[in-house]
């Protein structure tokens, strides 16, 4: 079966590029799981297995031994090696033993004392967005607002220009939606974040300063200094990773805010139950998906899954199991139990939790607090990106004019 032809029977052959699919795949999962069926399968893009409820993603997610982070894209992407024949790898890629120094490393620039210093910043910066569409009475709330926000507070972190945020955003998208489906998309965006981290990591070895990439290069990793190609990886990680996701979830919070009047006018009266409702959006439109290869010939429920064979942990899927969920379906904003994955879980849940919560927290507030009223353009227009990350790409809304 190829990538381009119709799913016929999701539990043996899903297709997660399916365009019905990208734009709302919950009623999959949900049939899915009502078949009985907790690992679907499929041939497209080589033998890959999907979970489809909250204890089948999180026993891929624990059993680290069954199933490498080696390569955890959905669809197969080559490593990359720098000139002396190292693969640039991040610490989401990185197995034990190196995994958990690796992480133990960058902890700190993501701790939420640490990731409370950029809060102000944030809040300046969505300030200086609103302003810059409100008197226009419409704007898309994906490309003008949530795109500009975490490339950013990245640049911010990492020392290098926000200005250029439009191209990262660029960069990050030809890796993760266009290059998914097409190799040579893929290296080209790939190859042009590998050689712009190389020159900044040449540059802090003349000039260091006090961002993360000075950070590691004065690091140590048991003694010795961090290797290079962990460094170039971690970065790469840190710009990729914390730009698609954390701008996913703020445009799909404001997709919900415009199309939810109530949940709207709520927040707007008590904006004090902000923090609690970006929990529940995270749960229920959480963006990514991973992967993990299987080390060795093993089993998954009454699937067999041989080495090297493709296993995706849909964390969108398991926030929405009606067996750990009450009212999955259900947007309630004010849930007080929540135990969402959106974030991962097992040893590669997301390093960058704290600074995303912040980023969308703020979001949601100077929105609401300067724009109270907004209502989608059209329903019908709004386009949305999916596969490794699914969040919407334009977002046209209207509000009264200020």
């Amino acid at each position: 079966m190829t990538a381009t032809e119709p799913v016929q029977n999701w539990a043996e052959d899903f297709e997660i590029f399916d365009p019905d699919f990208v734009r709302d795949p919950y009623p999959i999962w949900g049939e899915l799981r009502e078949q009985g069926c907790p690992f679907a399968r499929t041939e497209r893009r080589g033998p890959t297995y999907m979970p489809t409820t909250f204890a089948a993603v999180r026993e891929v997610a624990d059993r680290t031994d069954d199933f490498s982070s080696f390569e955890v894209t959905v669809a197969p992407a080559p490593p990359a090696y720098d000139s002396e024949g190292n693969r640039i790898r991040s610490v989401i890629t990185t197995d034990a033993p190196d995994h958990t120094p690796e992480r133990r490393l960058l902890l700190p620039f993501f701790a939420p004392k640490a990731v409370e210093k950029y809060r102000d910043h944030t809040r300046d910066l969505c300030r200086q967005l609103i302003r810059s569409f409100i008197e226009d009475g419409r704007a898309d709330f994906a490309g003008d607002y949530a795109r500009q926000i975490p490339p950013r507070i990245i640049a911010a972190i990492l020392g290098i220009d926000p200005d250029r945020a439009d191209d990262f955003t660029t960069w990050v998208q030809g890796v993760l939606e266009l290059g998914l489906q097409d190799d040579e998309i893929r290296e080209h965006y790939a190859k042009i974040i590998r050689e712009f981290f190389l020159e900044q990591v040449m540059d802090r070895m003349e000039n260091p300063g006090d961002d993360l990439i000075s950070f590691l290069l004065n690091a140590e990793l048991d003694g010795e200094p961090v290797p290079m190609h962990v460094i170039r990886g971690n970065l790469g990680l840190m710009l990729i990773a914390g730009i698609d996701t954390t701008w996913s979830s703020i445009g799909s919070a404001l997709w919900h805010l415009a199309s939810h009047p109530d949940d709207r006018r709520r927040l707007v009266d008590e904006p004090e139950l902000i923090p609690t409702a970006v929990e529940e959006f995270l749960r229920a439109y959480s963006p990514v998906t991973m992967a993990r290869l299987a080390t060795h010939d093993t089993m998954l429920g009454d699937r067999e899954v041989k080495a090297g064979e493709r296993v995706l942990l849909p964390f969108p899927a398991a926030n929405r199991d009606p067996d750990m969920f009450e009212r999955p379906e259900e947007v309630i904003i004010d849930r007080q139990v929540n135990r969402h994955v959106a974030f991962g879980a097992g040893i590669h849940r997301c390093l960058g939790s704290n600074l995303a919560r912040l980023e969308m927290q703020v979001a949601i507030e100077e929105m609401l607090a300067m724009i109270p009223d907004f209502e989608l353009e059209d329903p019908d227009a709004v386009t949305w990106a999916g596969g490794q990350v699914r969040g919407p790409r334009y977002l046209p809304v209207t509000f009264p004019n200020r």
